[in-house]
């Protein structure tokens, strides 16, 4: 088993109508099936989490146990929580591809390059992260 990452950078949105939990259990998904985290590392505890991201013990508890529903990881009582080497991990769940599928293939469709998709995804991020500033 791998020595524990180090909790990665997360904000949430709170403007978003997800509850905190689901929120941050879908990020670890994320970081789970994007191969931040892989088979066999131990995440951070959950008291650990709770405090890097300086929100409730309980939210990062549920979080957890959804991630050990859906197969993500796996509690070792009295060692820790790791991630999964099932065939869920490895391939990751899809929704991400998906969704990154039907936007290329939504962007050709009205007529652009496939070289103009990035520069529209960075336009658009570079948008929500100055509104965020703002928000702050």
């Amino acid at each position: 088993m791998k020595a524990t990452k180090e909790t990665p950078i997360f904000e949430f949105d709170e403007s978003s109508d997800l509850p905190l939990w689901v929120q941050l259990r879908n990020r670890m998904a994320y970081l789970i099936t994007s191969g931040f985290y892989k088979p066999g590392d131990k995440l951070p505890t959950v008291r650990k989490y709770a405090a890097d991201l300086r929100i409730a013990y309980n939210t990062v508890s549920k979080a957890y146990m959804g991630l050990e529903r859906d197969g993500f990881v796996t509690t070792v009582r009295g060692s820790g929580v790791f991630v999964s080497d099932s065939e869920k991990v490895r391939e990751g769940d899809g929704r991400t591809a998906a969704l990154v599928d039907d936007f290329v293939k939504s962007c050709l469709e009205e007529g652009m390059a496939l070289d103009d998709i990035p520069r529209l995804v960075t336009a658009c991020v570079r948008r929500m992260e100055r509104e965020h500033e703002k928000q702050k």
